[in-house]
């Protein structure tokens, strides 16, 4: 099962990008797990600058926008 967080303040693109991973990832169907995490010193641990951020399994893997189908597909199938 993949350990998946989303960085950012809550605002409407990081629940944007949660809820497509998750919808996405039930699609494919694989098991995830997906986070917000909203606290700013967490967030800056990640060295993440800019959000929605993406996560998976303690890696960064995306920030700055929200990701493309795509590529959230892409990322599932690792």
């Amino acid at each position: 099962m993949k350990q998946i967080k989303v960085l950012g303040s809550g605002c409407k693109k990081c629940t944007k990008t949660a809820d497509s991973i998750e919808r996405i990832a039930h699609d494919q169907g694989v098991e995830v797990t997906v986070t917000k995490e909203t606290d700013v010193q967490v967030i800056m641990s990640y060295n993440v600058m800019s959000t929605p951020a993406v996560v998976i399994d303690e890696k960064l893997v995306h920030s700055g926008s929200i990701p493309h189908t795509d590529q959230i597909i892409e990322w599932l199938s690792k």
